[in-house]
């Protein structure tokens, strides 16, 4: 079959190309190797990509349902239908369900269908109750497939290991995450407060040419997993510190450019830490909760902190980065103290 050759840094827009001059051969699949992309062709065409004759596997017709809620109305009645949610979350290769009450007796079925629409899910796990504690984590319970807890997730570049039980993690603000790490400035220091298994630090890290990246996290369990993190991803420019921001940052003794805080519940309690270390014309992503009518309370909150402790900022902008619950966003709100 004819296929083109493409660097992979140039894949993405060679993909994009082929597919405007209509000449993606459908009956065949990418390939890929450590180097390069095959993009299987319907004929030659103007590139600066070399075209060559490989054996490429056929692509196959998925028969049957490929969405979970096409494949529930196999298994579940009218009634029920209008009572299950089909929106999960996907961490690698693991699922997280959220399951009615009502829908128990048929969690382990409904479970099973996930697995055969989506073949890239090994496990599914179902919450147990809501996020609480002092590491804000959920119970969860293996329903189907591989018993394990564990995932390998890829996002903006970089790989993330972590316990979903024992690790607070959302992949629903991987873009939020990718929006702050394309705001760091070559030679930029970064602190990272309640930093988790690290994903702002790794891909801060790993994607820009940030100086320095310093860690804070209290929770050792996601700390563990933080410096596996940083070891899988090569990455040497990521310090991380275990404890308290109250106790661990003061004796950094460091000034920062940018300092984040994603920890929408409670953060704006540790603004004062936050604002002992900024630089001035440094950097605050301040993450919280609240409904839309809230974002002036939020920003009134952050002056008046500033103000307490002898300084002055100017809100950048206040962005959604994901609901919470009906009208209930999570926010963050960029300033800059000057």
């Amino acid at each position: 079959m004819l296929v083109v050759k493409v660097p992979k840094k140039k894949a993405d827009l060679e993909k994009k190309k082929i597919l405007s001059l209509g000449l993606f051969n459908t009956n065949g699949r990418i390939g890929s190797d450590l180097s390069f992309v095959y993009f299987p062709v319907l004929k030659k065409y103007k590139t600066k990509c070399v075209f060559v004759e490989k054996m490429v596997k056929k692509r196959v017709v998925i028969k049957g349902p490929t969405t979970l809620r096409e494949g529930l109305k196999k298994v579940l009645t009218v009634s029920e239908m209008k009572l299950v949610k089909t929106a999960y979350d996907q961490i690698g290769a693991v699922a997280i369900l959220d399951i009615p009450e009502e829908l128990v007796k048929k969690e382990t079925k409904i479970a099973s269908v996930l697995l055969d629409v989506n073949p890239k899910v090994e496990t599914v796990l179902k919450k147990v109750g809501i996020h609480s504690g002092k590491f804000r984590l959920q119970k969860l319970k293996v329903i189907a497939g591989k018993k394990t807890k564990v995932a390998s997730y890829k996002e903006n570049g970089i790989i993330l290991k972590m316990h979903l039980e024992n690790v607070y993690f959302s992949p629903r603000s991987s873009t939020e995450r990718k929006r702050v790490c394309s705001l760091v400035k070559k030679g930029e220091d970064v602190l990272v407060m309640f930093s988790g298994c690290s994903p702002y630090c790794c891909s801060i890290g790993k994607n820009t040419l940030a100086s320095s990246v310093v860690s804070v996290e209290i929770n050792p369990v996601a700390h563990k997993y933080a410096q596996e993190n940083v070891h899988l991803n090569k990455l040497v420019n990521v310090s991380l510190h275990c404890g308290d921001v109250r106790k661990i940052v003061p004796c950094l003794r460091k000034k920062f450019d940018r300092v984040i805080m994603p920890l929408p519940k409670d953060a704006e309690k540790f603004l004062d830490v936050a604002l002992s270390v900024v630089k001035k014309k440094g950097v605050v992503h301040l993450y919280s909760f609240g409904y839309v009518k809230d974002i002036t309370v939020i920003r009134k909150g952050i002056k008046d902190a500033c103000k307490v402790v002898g300084a002055f900022c100017r809100i950048l902008k206040t962005v959604k980065c994901g609901q919470y619950s009906p009208k209930k966003y999570r926010f963050c709100t960029d300033f800059k103290v000057i």
